[in-house]
């Protein structure tokens, strides 16, 4: 448990205990599928040095951009204010609740994963489908920039046309979030030429309002992006900044402002990654979640060809999550001339489709299951139709709940993984909030660092698509 008013004594934040996520790697410590006990006990203390070896001055995590930038924030909002970058966020966002009612996210990669995994982990499910009231006057939010789907883009650009059907002045009003640090990714830039062409059409029915007040952009400080949002007078502009990569930039303006826009305690978020940084500063190694995090899937990769690694989720609310981590592992891992492949699993609906079969001894997935411990919603019992209608077959599992079936799932499916021949690890939130989410990212993020620095690769390197975009543009035409 941890008392956030101790994780600095500068921060005289919420005097409350709140809890940390935790990790189980006790289904990948066998030997007859996993890892045996000196390899675990080698790999960790293999850890003990390199976390040392990280934090010290001059390190990876001591250099890089994203570990100090929770506290670099909260540190400057709560000296500056409205004038910090976070401060700006809060300005931006709570200045626009009342002006509008949707909002378009528009970036590829790290620059819009965070934001969709923030909602769609910690708002109502159905929250586009709500009425405005029901959302507490929070937009609606979308997010595009990220494919080259013409029939997407087109409802999508039909959706925001047809406005509310509520009768109320912003009914109809919405804004564009862009977001990229340098505006060169073709996909966005597209569809920023796009709904910047439908946004300007809306202003003529919109008096008083200019189109630079409804285009909120994140970017660095040169490129396309920040020319074109400088010339449309674009105030403010929101720094991505600049020692983070994309893919490490999701508790920066990047992913904090979607959040702000939906209403999401962005304090809390990056409260949580300072707690998981002090955790993994000062935690014992066999008590330290990073670590062993760590160990587990790089010690399998090693030494059980676990290279497939799947996340395999539990809630539906945490799927974005996985994809999230899909982007910050490969791109990290670019480099690497055997890299691991990272997948998302949201189960029980993927377990149908994705057996842990392996023949011809390929690659060994390893399956890190993602639990949430207590939902936030009361428990959803089965129920009886009553009398003598059971031709499901239900009724000795009435007085079940949703929680009890999944946690009964998620116990089958180890089973059946470990009869396969597959390691198991279980991570474990205590719920789902945003204080949790900024546990799991940093823990993540810090976990990516580590292993590249283990692999001897550098985890901030290029992300490996570059062929990618010079093979499109050279398909275009263009040089």
């Amino acid at each position: 448990m941890y008392d956030t008013a101790s994780l600095d004594p500068r921060f005289p934040l919420k005097k409350i205990a709140l809890s940390l996520l935790q990790f189980d790697p006790s289904g990948a410590l066998d030997p007859d599928f996993g890892l045996t006990a000196s390899q675990w006990n080698e790999g960790l203390e293999t850890l003990q040095s390199l976390r040392h070896d990280l934090l010290a001055a001059g390190g990876l995590l001591a250099e890089s951009g994203f570990y100090g930038l929770p506290i670099e924030q909260l540190e400057a909002y709560e000296s500056q204010r409205e004038q910090s970058e976070l401060g700006r966020v809060f300005a931006l966002a709570n200045g626009m609740h009342d002006r509008l009612d949707a909002v378009v996210v528009l970036g590829v990669g790290g620059s819009s994963l965070g934001g969709r995994a923030m909602m769609e982990a910690c708002c109502h499910p159905y929250h586009n489908e709500l009425s405005r009231g029901a959302r507490g006057s929070k937009p609606r939010m979308y997010f595009a920039g990220d494919h080259l789907d013409n029939d997407v883009s087109s409802a999508l650009l039909h959706r925001l046309a047809l406005g509310s059907c509520e009768y109320n002045q912003v009914a109809s009003r919405w804004g564009l979030c862009v977001v990229s640090k340098s505006g060169e990714r073709l996909e966005t830039a597209v569809a920023v030429r796009q709904f910047l062409a439908a946004l300007e059409q809306t202003m003529p029915g919109r008096p008083g309002d200019s189109l630079a007040e409804f285009v909120f952009p994140v970017t660095g400080p040169s490129g396309k992006l920040y020319d074109l949002v400088q010339q449309l007078g674009c105030q403010p502009i929101l720094a991505v900044p600049p020692r983070v990569e994309s893919r490490f930039s999701v508790l920066s303006p990047v992913g904090l402002l979607p959040a702000a826009f939906l209403g999401l305690d962005c304090m809390q978020l990056l409260v949580g990654a300072m707690a998981m940084n002090k955790h993994f500063e000062t935690a014992a190694v066999e008590d330290n979640v990073v670590l062993q995090f760590v160990a587990a899937n790089h010690l399998l990769a090693r030494h059980r060809r676990g290279d497939v690694r799947v996340m395999s989720v539990w809630s539906h609310a945490l799927t974005s999550i996985g994809q999230w981590y899909e982007q910050l592992l490969s791109e990290s891992a670019a480099g690497c001339s055997a890299g691991v492949l990272p997948l998302t699993m949201t189960n029980p609906r993927d377990l149908h489709s994705r057996r842990p079969n392996r023949p011809g001894g390929g690659p060994n997935p390893v399956f890190n299951n993602l639990i949430v411990d207590r939902f936030r919603t009361d428990p959803l019992a089965v129920g009886s139709h009553g009398g003598n209608q059971n031709q499901d077959g239900l009724d000795d599992l009435a007085d079940k709940s949703i929680p009890q079936l999944g946690a009964a799932a998620i116990r089958g499916a180890n089973d059946a993984w470990h009869a396969a021949g597959h390691p198991t690890t279980d991570l474990i939130l205590p719920t789902i909030d945003t204080h949790v989410l900024g546990q799991l990212f940093q823990l993540l993020m810090i976990a990516t660092v580590v292993e590249m620095h283990w692999q001897g690769q550098n985890p901030f390197g290029p992300s490996g698509s570059a062929p990618y975009i010079t093979n499109t543009h050279k398909h275009l035409g263009r040089t």
